[in-house]
């Protein structure tokens, strides 16, 4: 699939996540159409190395299975076209994985499936601009796996609201073999905080959002 074909279809797309967070803003006037909503100039965007990801990450469905994220769904629903239920259903899909974790050091990336572990290095290979139904846009900032294990994914692609370097507080993950493909997922973005918060802080720094 053409890279060309895979930008057509993310900006087709009914709903793209990047503006699911944006619900509770639709309303707002236009000088709060900041960055991290996905209101930018493409002079903004610069390129972005693997240190802004560096560190100890948990996805956080664990937590959005167990309840923990309850209070952020009811939030959601109280501001939003949604009842809480429906935020939870949809983000069920969204946050869903099985890599429980990801470790980030140098260009190794490291994979957790409970105990399983794969591990790959990854050099820069760019990165994408998405466009969304709503007229809101994203930035890729994509890695290509150069040697490692072989279940580890070749293309990694990381989405955190950010156009230019900055340590993330927090980040959106797409992995898989075919790059272009991976541009047109909108509907599973495994997300994932640092290792070191627990459920109560991330729920906090949902809510701060």
């Amino acid at each position: 699939m053409a890279q060309a074909e895979s930008a057509a279809t993310a900006k087709d797309s009914a709903h793209g996540h990047d503006h699911a967070h944006d619900h509770a803003h639709d309303a707002k006037p236009a000088e709060e159409k900041t960055v991290y909503k996905g209101y930018f100039e493409d002079s903004q965007i610069q390129d972005r190395t693997l240190a802004d990801w560096q560190g100890d990450w948990q996805s956080v469905y664990p937590y959005l299975t167990d309840g923990t994220l309850d209070p952020v769904m009811a939030h959601k629903a109280e501001k939003g076209d949604k009842t809480a239920q429906e935020y939870r259903d949809y983000y069920d899909i969204g946050y869903r994985t099985d890599v429980n974790r990801i470790v980030i050091k140098g260009e190794q990336v490291s994979f957790h499936r409970g105990e399983a572990v794969v591990s790959g290095e990854y050099a820069n290979d760019g990165h994408e601009t998405l466009t969304y139904k709503k007229g809101n846009r994203g930035v890729r900032y994509i890695f290509k796996k150069v040697s490692g294990d072989a279940g580890a994914p070749q293309f990694i692609q990381f989405s955190d609201h950010a156009i230019a370097p900055v340590k993330a507080g927090h980040y959106h993950l797409y992995w898989g073999e075919d790059r272009a493909a991976l541009l047109n997922e909108i509907t599973n973005w495994p997300t994932y905080y640092p290792a070191g918060l627990d459920g109560s802080q991330i729920v906090a720094e949902m809510l701060a959002h």
